[in-house]
């Protein structure tokens, strides 16, 4: 069984081939987000004597395969066609909205709207900590996908900016690749996006779970590498 590692104060990252599942505790329940990759049930690895609530990132398959262990989850909305439609997810999720908080008992969480990975992608601020679980769409070392009719740049860059004006967090901890990413690297992220979108951008194709898509490096001297469908 795997081994949640302590990041800070009550919360916990479990890794699951090469995506993170997250553990939040506060005074009155838990929070589980994201379920990763292999559908390994993560309740025995939770703090004991509270009750527990799932909250997902995102739809994205690796984010998802433990969530029939759980009566219900939170997801943002937008993210329903992802889910059930394309990756043929089971069970009932919960709505939640951009500027929502989730609060666990004297740890508020509030939740971050953060789109263009996938449409309903979200990120979670702890503002008592000042961390930002961010999902897929800022990584250190990673690759973002964005192939696929579900994904667009022009909304990545608008959520990337959103959060580049925010002043309530430090640190982020993303799903994939290093696990704890400096807000700085925000800016060289839209930079790279942008040109990937204004076709200044020099890539290559890959061939990437079946299909051939074109490889950007970030532009922003990090190798994270933006992804979208050749022609």
């Amino acid at each position: 069984m795997m081994k949640p590692e302590l990041l800070f104060e009550d919360t916990w990252a479990i890794e699951d081939a090469g995506v993170r599942i997250f553990i939040l505790k506060g005074k009155e329940k838990v929070l589980v987000i994201d379920t990763g990759r292999s559908g390994i049930d993560v309740r025995p690895l939770l703090p004991e004597g509270l009750p527990y609530e799932l909250l997902n990132t995102h739809a994205d398959m690796d984010h998802i395969a433990g969530n029939h262990f759980f009566p219900f989850f939170y997801m943002h909305p937008s993210e329903a066609v992802v889910y059930y439609n394309l990756n043929k997810g089971t069970g009932k999720f919960l709505p939640v909205y951009d500027g929502e908080i989730i609060d666990l008992g004297d740890r508020p969480l509030e939740i971050v709207h953060v789109p263009g990975h996938t449409p309903g992608s979200i990120s979670v601020l702890d503002r008592i900590q000042r961390t930002l679980i961010g999902g897929d769409p800022i990584q250190m070392h990673g690759q973002i996908y964005m192939f696929g009719i579900h994904r667009d740049l022009h909304s990545y860059v608008y959520g990337l900016q959103r959060l580049m004006g925010r002043t309530d967090f430090d640190r982020i901890y993303p799903s994939h690749a290093e696990i704890s990413v400096d807000r700085n690297a925000i800016p060289g992220l839209i930079t790279g996006a942008e040109s990937i979108l204004a076709g200044t951008a020099a890539g290559k194709t890959v061939s990437m779970h079946g299909k051939e898509i074109i490889a950007y490096p970030s532009g922003c001297g990090i190798r994270d590498v933006r992804c979208k469908e050749r022609g």
